[in-house]
């Protein structure tokens, strides 16, 4: 039997939907939501909203129109779970017992934060003025979007892998101290598409609402043909030749055409086709295919009950899923009924980490060490210290229970402290599920243990 694959992906509900999003994501994203193998959950991330946008009326309309305009681009509920992350109450509890397990080190290193921070310095201000706990913790809530339902794989732009990364650490921190031999949740992989369209906008940089330059998706045929016309060109007149492969317009054409009307549009600019004529063809060639799903965004977006149904069905397929996960994980932290409770059994997780073991050791005027699993097999393998107080000094920062900051670098893996690569693994695995056996043993050596 094949393994489907557990798909996710959030949709933060602050803005609405122009034509770069639809090419860069909801149209790849509803494509592969068709794949029989694929188990896809799509939300729209409403909690993640409150952290960018303190306007409760634009998350309240960017989230109808977000919902409105995955479901006319043929999102199928029927084929794949479709929520608000705000009807889902185990996400927020989740978040809390993974903020519980979550390092402040591993948070202090998230990009946006760090990015707010360095904002701040530059600018003479303190350094953490205008940052809230909902940006500091940004991670440990997308971290529960993607633990709850386990996801194999999260489509991130490559500014997002970090915090597919510390969903990892999180969660494999959270399966060593509560796991007791058994894995609550699923590593997730980044899913990088490199050949999702960035379309560039009106003045040929990329489309964004920041730069003020983007085409509308669904508001109206006239706003788009309006936009279309304001596309910056060049002054070749008509009768001249253009250049396609200098032009964003044709870029433009490009994202929605076949191969043979892109050819034919090639040639007709090649031969001198008016500026005003090719925004025209591109207005054309865009209205037709988006015509009908326009229709059907309005129609939504005249009946937001239709919508309200169908996000509560989505809501109720998810929380089957989430409910009794989260009853499992309360349990495995100990939140657990008075009546029949089950002692955790502990002793033997304790006489495996004390029979794991760190060998310091001199080479030449360096001094070392390795870190050796319970069989006696060698996990790790430090760097060089010019001391042996050094050297003791990076051991107990290892064992004091912080999360580790670690680095994998094809089948093998570095441990980092304070910006400093301090140890590599002490082999070069066969394949990246080794590796990250490897990584898991290496945690649960360099535990603490309680008296």
């Amino acid at each position: 039997m094949t393994t489907r694959t557990r798909i996710l992906t959030g949709i933060t509900t602050t803005g609405t939907p122009h034509l770069g999003n639809y090419a860069g994501a909801i149209r790849p994203a509803i494509l592969a939501s068709e794949d029989a193998n694929a188990d896809s959950f799509y939300f729209l991330a409403d909690y993640h909203a409150l952290i960018k946008c303190d306007d409760p009326q634009r998350i309240q309309r960017s989230r109808m129109e977000i919902a409105a305009t995955w479901l006319a681009g043929g999102l199928d509920v029927n084929r794949v779970t479709f929520y608000r992350q705000s009807d889902i109450p185990e996400i927020p509890e989740l978040t809390w017992l993974l903020t519980c397990v979550a390092a402040k080190g591993l948070l202090n290193r998230a990009h946006a934060y760090k990015a707010s921070v360095d904002k701040n310095v530059e600018s003479g201000e303190d350094p953490d003025a205008g940052i809230s706990m909902g940006l500091y913790s940004y991670p440990v809530l997308m971290a529960a979007d993607i633990l709850m339902f386990n996801a194999h794989k999260v489509p991130v732009g490559r500014d997002q892998i970090q915090h597919v990364e510390m969903a990892r650490d999180i969660g494999q921190r959270f399966n060593h101290l509560f796991g007791n031999g058994k894995e609550f949740f699923t590593m997730p992989e980044a899913l990088i598409e490199e050949s999702v369209a960035t379309l560039p906008g009106l003045d040929g940089r990329k489309m964004s609402k920041s730069y003020d330059n983007t085409i509308p998706l669904f508001t109206s045929a006239k706003d788009m043909k309006e936009s279309i016309s304001r596309i910056v060109t060049d002054s070749r007149a008509p009768g001249e030749a253009k250049d396609p492969d200098n032009s964003h317009l044709f870029t433009l054409y490009q994202a929605f055409a076949t191969k043979a009307q892109e050819e034919e549009f090639r040639g007709e600019l090649l031969q001198g086709l008016g500026w005003g004529e090719a925004k025209n063809r591109l207005f054309q060639l865009l209205d037709g295919q988006l015509g009908e799903a326009r229709e059907r965004y309005h129609q939504l977006m005249s009946r937001p009950s239709d919508m309200e149904d169908l996000l509560l069905v989505g809501a109720k397929k998810a929380r089957a899923v989430a409910a009794p996960f989260l009853a499992e994980l309360r349990e495995a932290v100990g939140l657990r009924s008075f009546v029949n409770q089950a002692a955790a059994p502990v002793a033997a997780k304790k006489k495996a980490a004390k029979s794991s073991r760190v060998l310091s050791f001199r080479e030449g005027n360096s001094f070392r060490f390795r870190v050796l699993a319970a069989d006696g097999s060698p996990l790790l393998l430090s760097s060089e210290f010019a001391d042996g107080k050094k050297a003791g000094a990076v051991i107990k920062q290892l064992q004091s229970g912080q999360t580790l900051d670690i680095r994998t670098e094809a089948y093998g893996f570095n441990v980092w402290l304070d910006g400093e690569c301090v140890a590599e693994s002490s082999a070069i695995y066969a394949d990246a599920a080794q590796r990250d056996a490897g990584i898991e043993a290496l945690r649960v050596a360099l535990s603490p243990l309680e008296d």
